[in-house]
């Protein structure tokens, strides 16, 4: 053993004796930690994990994807200092691809059930996945999937996404300067469906900078948006729905802070021209919005102002959505804007100074 190895088993050994994480020791009944350092191969510790088990990544520099299919296995780093980036050299990126669906999908790490079964309990934590065609972290076919502390910069698409999931948890990440959403969460990301329940999801205390769109939740019901910090983005926080049934809805946005999302982002085949938009709801139903602080968020395009409802574009109404105890100021064209026509939508106990119609503050 090297004494570098040496010197990482020993800041390893201190930081689970100090009882810091979730890691279990070495040796626990049932459990195991599988350490990975430098030159090592992630992908092979977690093949070898069983249920309960944690593969702890020292800090460095690995040049791979990762696809977890195992239940209840927490995939942890050692915070940034652990990053994970694709294969740099052609041959290393073609024989991986060849072998790992999460690397020929153009994704850092991978947490896959299958079309008969949720992959249930992992973990992933404390690290930055960065640099990646497509997606940061990309999940489908989970129940009860925690992601926290992870860190996810300039990724081609999203820097977090789930699709066909339920339970999941996303709490105290940062996603920053990714292509599409920082994060991403939707029924199904390639198929035309109504929209599901996701039985209690929850995005909470997150930092989502310099994205198309901080956070983007399409097509879900049963999910909450809370305290999180939305800033310099094109848009803050999308909640989609379309002409699917269900309709999306009942989704909770509160507590967070959305300001200054004023980066100007071109038009998409899915989506308009975006600049200056907070909280969008567009074909949603039955949603709170309450407790937020959005301020100066600025731009011209039809979806921009503080906190925005806006009927999709194939013409679905958002209906009866409560906007309240909300402050806005200095969003242009206004902080409050109704550009729908649905029934039973509203305004109340909001603090803020212009509206769209005029009389909602």
């Amino acid at each position: 053993m090297t004494r570098i190895h040496m010197a990482y088993l020993a800041c390893v050994a201190a930081l689970i004796g100090a009882g810091l994480g979730a890691a279990p020791s070495a040796g626990a009944v049932g459990h195991a930690t599988h350490l990975v350092f430098p030159g090592e191969s992630i992908q092979k510790a977690v093949d070898a994990a069983a249920a309960g088990d944690t593969v702890l990544v020292t800090s460095g520099t690995y040049r791979e994807s990762v696809k977890v299919t195992t239940p209840g296995i927490t995939l942890r780093g050692m915070g940034r200092s652990t990053v994970i980036e694709p294969a740099t050299t052609t041959t290393a990126a073609t024989t991986e691809k060849a072998a790992n669906t999460c690397a020929a999908g153009g994704n850092g790490i991978c947490v896959i059930g299958t079309k008969d079964k949720n992959v249930e309990g992992v973990t992933v934590a404390s690290l930055t996945v960065t640099g990646f065609a497509k997606t940061g972290v990309f999940a489908t076919a989970t129940d009860g999937l925690t992601v926290r502390n992870v860190t996810a910069v300039k990724n081609g698409v999203w820097g977090i996404a789930q699709e066909h999931s339920v339970r999941g948890v996303f709490r105290k990440n940062t996603a920053r300067d990714n292509g599409d959403a920082g994060l991403f969460l939707a029924n199904s990301i390639n198929t035309e469906a109504g929209a599901t329940d996701t039985e209690g999801t929850v995005v909470e205390r997150n930092r989502l900078e310099g994205n198309r769109i901080g956070v983007t939740v399409r097509r879900l019901r049963n999910l909450t948006v809370a305290n999180n910090h939305v800033t310099g983005n094109c848009a803050g926080v999308f909640v989609v729905g379309d002409e699917n049934k269900p309709k999306a809805g009942a989704v909770t946005v509160r507590d967070n802070h959305i300001a200054g999302n004023n980066k100007s982002c071109p038009k998409t085949a899915r989506l308009e021209a975006l600049q200056g938009s907070g909280i969008v709801l567009t074909g949603a139903e039955d949603s709170l919005v309450t407790g937020n602080r959005v301020m100066d968020n600025a731009g011209t395009s039809s979806m921009s102002g503080g906190i925005v409802l806006f009927k999709s574009f194939v013409g679905t109404t958002s209906e009866r959505n409560r906007i309240t105890g909300n402050t806005l100021q200095g969003n242009s064209p206004a902080d409050l804007v109704n550009a729908d026509t649905g029934a039973g939508n509203t305004f109340d106990g909001n603090t803020c100074r212009a509206s769209k119609p005029a009389g909602l503050c």
